[in-house]
């Protein structure tokens, strides 16, 4: 078999009678390669025709984010005065205050607030750290779990330095973290809610409102603002929406 008859083969997985979904045509197109791969490795074939075949690219996925009210009905969802509840309306402003990745909101240290200048310093990747503005919403519910909710989760733990803690007073896992969101859109009943889409929501509300691009980079932690324009899709879809319902000629 030559390397034409490999990528006729794919092209036809999406073009032919009963064409196949982009993912679809790429696990086959895997499967196809390591067949392959294995019967040149065990001898069964002198060469690898599928080795220089490049598999079908998958459509790039525009991020989820949420409207604003939806997100305001999930930060709304957590309203207990106990430790926890205190715990979890802070984390969940907090994530979308700043545009958190959740490692980034489970790893903060109580060192790394500054409350009263508005300001979180935020360690990414790559041991890369940056600072962060963070609204008056995310201050005061951090502020009052500070107070009145950190220190009897921390009573039960060694001294943890860290933000959020668990009822042992250890560091919130983000699996744990993931649990109180997730919890908290689905009392809503939002599902397949991720911390992801609060940084989605939190990037693409910035430019709704006409935040800058390059600040919204430096918001994110995002090295490249490559990544960051792939939210400028989203609200471009939303610009549209927009003139569509607004202008008076849009739909002649």
């Amino acid at each position: 078999m030559k390397p034409g008859s490999v990528s006729a083969h794919l092209a036809e997985l999406r073009t032919g009678p009963a064409p196949l979904s982009a993912a679809s045509a790429a696990r086959a197109a895997s499967a196809v390669r390591g067949l392959h791969r294995f019967a040149a490795r065990e001898g069964l074939a002198d060469a690898d025709p599928t080795a220089d075949v490049k598999p079908p690219k998958l459509p790039k996925r525009l991020p989820k984010a949420l409207d604003v009210d939806r997100v305001e009905r999930i930060l709304g969802a957590v309203s207990g005065d106990d430790p926890r509840g205190l715990r979890d309306r802070a984390l969940l402003e907090t994530l979308y205050g700043t545009g958190a990745r959740i490692s980034e909101a489970v790893g903060l240290d109580v060192d790394d607030l500054d409350l009263q200048s508005g300001l979180v310093t935020l360690h990414g990747k790559g041991g890369r750290t940056r600072l962060v503005p963070v609204g008056g919403y995310a201050s005061r519910a951090l502020d009052a779990y500070l107070v009145r909710g950190r220190p009897a989760l921390a009573a039960a733990g060694r001294g943890t330095p860290a933000v959020f803690l668990n009822h042992r007073g250890a560091r919130l896992s983000r699996q744990s973290a993931w649990t109180v969101l997730s919890r908290a859109a689905s009392t809503t009943g939002l599902d397949g809610v991720s911390p992801h889409t609060l940084r989605h929501s939190f990037a693409t509300h910035l430019l709704d409102g006409g935040a800058d691009i390059r600040v919204v980079q430096e918001l994110l932690g995002h090295a490249s603002v490559t990544t960051t324009q792939v939210y400028t899709l989203v609200t471009v879809d939303r610009l549209r929406e927009v003139y569509a319902t607004s202008h008076p000629r849009a739909l002649g």
